[in-house]
């Protein structure tokens, strides 16, 4: 989907949302949180939707009124209710904007990125920094495959070749899953995603990255580069990735760690019955676990294996980054990314964009 494309998308919903005012008000309440300020009431989870859960607040929890008797319950019933939210939203923007898109037949290359999960009946489409070596390990356990998260290395989550992609399957195999099995979805606020693949593949050494991505991005992007610099690939500053981003004739292809959740995933063609978010990973990963009836022992992990000693992508770090670039370079990243700010309901990351 191009810009322009993007951007005729844009003009149209906002005459759609004109158009309603006074026909459906409560199916514009939720279309219309997309581009607000704020999440919608029910979207909004315990603590602020740019933080992530901390140890603090867990606790807090445990102190608060939902976990006295019948609390726990009611957690359940807000949580459940959040899905059932976030599922009508994603709905609603797939009507409007890729009609007819269910009816197509689902090929393997659509669900490359999706991972089986045969006993408990789950089918999981990874999105790179939105806990997806986790979501992993998660899968290896409940598949018999290892009996701790803890065990298992970043590598093996990823390389082993324990977890099976649901584009092995033939196209029956493929359908039959599709329509029994529990699909699930786990996204991030765009802007902090892109951050966070940037901070740990350009700003650590990476033996891939940096020569695959760096040196072409360099070469491309930089003006008298330094011999080293076109060498290696090392040093690509956060502009210089934002340009190969948005760049119609990048010099090297999209990768799946910066790819929009809206393409990566296909959650028009698949829709997907559960759709959590990283801001609130911990207590909506465990609510889907407790839902398809994992063992009560096997909780998500909170643990960060990959440059542990480094501050977690926040807010406050993401503002710092799209600092380094104008207002019309801001506005272009908002529109690679804008169906995922529409589709999951994120608010605008800055006032200046529309």
């Amino acid at each position: 989907m191009t810009l322009k494309n993007i951007k005729n998308i844009k003009k149209q919903y906002l005459v759609n949302l004109t158009a309603q005012i006074k026909n459906s008000p409560s199916d514009l309440r939720l279309q219309r949180a997309s581009l607000s300020s704020s999440p919608s009431v029910l979207d909004e989870p315990a603590v602020s939707p740019k933080q992530p859960v901390t140890k603090r607040h867990r606790k807090l929890l445990l102190k608060s009124p939902s976990s006295a008797p019948g609390g726990e319950e009611e957690q359940q019933q807000t949580l459940a209710r959040m899905q059932e939210s976030r599922r009508r939203l994603l709905s609603e923007v797939c009507a409007k904007y890729q009609p007819g898109v269910t009816e197509q037949l689902v090929s393997q290359r659509q669900v490359s990125r999706v991972y089986v999960e045969d006993r408990y009946k789950l089918l999981y489409c990874e999105v790179p920094k939105s806990g997806c070596s986790n979501w992993k390990r998660v899968l290896m356990v409940l598949g018999g495959s290892a009996t701790s998260t803890r065990d298992i290395p970043h590598d093996a989550a990823h390389y082993a070749n324990h977890l099976r992609r649901l584009e092995s399957y033939d196209r029956a195999g493929i359908a039959d899953r599709l329509a029994s099995y529990t699909k699930v979805l786990f996204v991030r606020e765009p802007f902090e995603r892109l951050v966070s693949a940037f901070r740990d593949k350009f700003e650590s050494p990476n033996s891939y990255y940096h020569p695959v991505f760096g040196r072409p991005i360099i070469s491309r992007y930089r003006a008298n580069a330094t011999r080293t610099a076109l060498r290696t690939g090392a040093g690509v500053t956060f502009r210089e990735f934002v340009q190969y981003l948005l760049d119609v004739r990048r010099p090297v292809g999209m990768d799946i760690h910066w790819e929009p959740v809206s393409q990566l995933c296909n959650p028009c063609l698949l829709r997907y019955n559960f759709i959590g978010k990283f801001e609130n990973l911990e207590e909506e990963a465990n609510f889907l676990l407790q839902s398809v009836g994992a063992p009560r022992n096997l909780t998500f992990p909170d643990f960060k294996d990959r440059n542990p000693l480094a501050e977690r992508t926040s807010s406050k770090i993401t503002q710092k980054y799209f600092a380094q670039l104008n207002s019309t370079e801001r506005q272009k990243a908002y529109d690679f990314y804008y169906m995922d700010y529409l589709m999951f309901n994120y608010p605008k990351p800055f006032k200046d964009l529309y």
